[in-house]
């Protein structure tokens, strides 16, 4: 799966400049070992094509889940990466990654360590997945994500300085980069506690699932600026914020908080350059933000509910009733 994947203004809208204190956890006599493996140096090393194919058998899962879009057998995918790793350009765009990225320690590790020592608060039975990185000139995917293991494709995140950029629209292009990494893979962490109703196929349960995954992200990464979680720009961000409530009250007339047909909710809920239906200036996928406005009122008027309580509820309309979110910005805002 390919993710496309996110100053101090207003508190709301880069709360790392004032944290909620609820959201602070002390964790500090927790400890977690993060185990990583770095694939691309032991990639990298290889001779012959023969050493790459010795590299793949190795480790099945690569090419099962990995390199799964690459439609290729074992022996081709071996051919093609040590063409790759040969190639003088990818090699001087591996040592500018190193660079760019800085130690992995610091900027992945240390972060998602202590990242997952909250989540593991939250939810004792959280059990710490394994974390390799790897780099294949955009053969595989970006990241590969699920409850015992993470693949990072470090090509993707080397940003805008990068010699090579990942094939996707301008639009989505600023997630590429390392500050990017960490609250992407919290999100899809969260997958595995954030309950949703079956039967409920309506456009709000796709924002109120949205917002709680959002809401796990800020509970245990509280100093992280919304844009990275969210993925929209600072300017998107606060002009969004600024115009909540037309935006709300399009949602309400246009009746799309219960619209079940897939066409339809696709416009507001997945990624675009802005959502034409409203507005130039309205960004896509706003559906998403929008959820998250209406679990962070629920959880304002429902301080006593935990994280693992919000994490449980599958009821979207009870959590838009019990929020009273009806456009409006909060008072701090």
């Amino acid at each position: 799966m390919r993710i496309l994947l996110f100053f101090c203004v207003v508190s709301m809208l880069f709360s790392a400049c004032n944290t909620d204190k609820r959201l602070e956890v002390d964790t500090s006599t927790e400890t977690v070992n993060v185990v990583s493996e770095n694939l691309d140096q032991e990639l990298l090393a290889c001779k012959s094509v023969g050493d790459v194919s010795v590299f793949l058998n190795k480790r099945p899962h690569l090419l099962q889940i990995y390199f799964a879009e690459s439609q290729t057998d074992a022996n081709q995918l071996a051919a093609h990466l040590f063409s790759i790793i040969q190639n003088p350009d990818f090699q001087a765009f591996n040592s500018q990654l190193d660079s760019l990225i800085g130690d992995r320690k610091t900027t992945i590790l240390n972060p998602l360590g202590e990242a997952f020592k909250q989540i593991k608060y939250h939810f004792p039975a959280f059990k710490i997945p394994k974390v390799q990185f790897i780099s294949t000139g955009f053969t595989g995917n970006d990241l590969y994500i699920s409850d015992s293991l993470i693949i990072i494709g470090l090509d993707y995140f080397g940003g805008p300085d990068a010699r090579f950029r990942p094939d996707v629209f301008d639009y989505q292009l600023r997630r590429y980069q390392k500050d990017y990494i960490v609250p992407s893979i919290v999100f899809f962490e969260s997958n595995q506690f954030n309950k949703m109703d079956p039967t409920d196929n309506s456009l709000l349960a796709d924002m109120v699932g949205y917002g709680k995954g959002y809401a796990f992200v800020k509970q245990v990464m509280p100093n992280t600026p919304d844009n990275l979680i969210l993925g929209y720009s600072p300017d998107n961000l606060r002009r969004t914020y600024a115009s909540q409530r037309d935006i709300w009250a399009y949602f309400v007339s246009a009746k799309l908080l219960y619209e079940k047909v897939e066409l339809r909710k696709k416009k507001f809920i997945e990624e675009r350059p802005f959502t034409t239906e409203i507005g130039p200036k309205v960004p896509g996928a706003i559906a998403r933000w929008l959820g998250w406005r209406i679990v962070n009122r629920f959880r304002a008027e429902n301080p006593g509910i935990t994280l693992a309580e919000l994490m449980e509820t599958d009821n979207a309309p009870r959590i838009l009733q019990d929020s009273g979110y009806n456009g409006e910005p909060d008072e701090e805002e």
